[in-house]
């Protein structure tokens, strides 16, 4: 009986996650779409670049959450732990270069994302990869 409830709820998460993967396209289409407009008023407005880097680490998250869930389905539905260091590292990237007001902030997102880099490391000399 638990193994039928526990195939049952794995198939609906499979459903969710494909759905969610799915989403992820619409707003990776989206946000490239907004990094080109973007790019292009910049180009000719000759300001700022804050923004054209902030819509294009925007694209990249997304593209490393649909990176993510592809591993999920290829690696028999597990998530490999690695991809989520990445996502963190780049999220917190994304932060700094978003908002960077207060340089306490920073120095704490900067020590944040050496800690993921050195949990990186680790993960990729200790843990077995498939």
């Amino acid at each position: 009986m638990f193994i039928k409830i526990s195939r049952s709820l794995t198939v609906i998460m499979n459903i969710a996650i494909f759905i969610v993967g799915i989403a992820l396209c619409a707003a990776l289409i989206d946000s490239l779409i907004t990094l080109c407009i973007t790019a292009w008023d910049k180009f000719f407005i000759h300001d700022d670049y804050n923004k054209i880097v902030e819509e294009l680490i925007t694209f990249f998250l997304y593209f490393e959450f649909l990176a993510l869930i592809t591993k999920y389905f290829k690696n028999n539905f597990h998530f490999p732990l690695h991809y989520f260091l990445y996502i963190g590292i780049t999220a917190i990237v994304r932060l700094i270069i978003v908002s960077h007001d207060l340089s306490t902030d920073i120095l704490i997102w900067s020590i944040s994302i050496l800690v993921l880099v050195i949990s990186l490391l680790l993960v990729e000399k200790f843990v077995q990869r498939d």
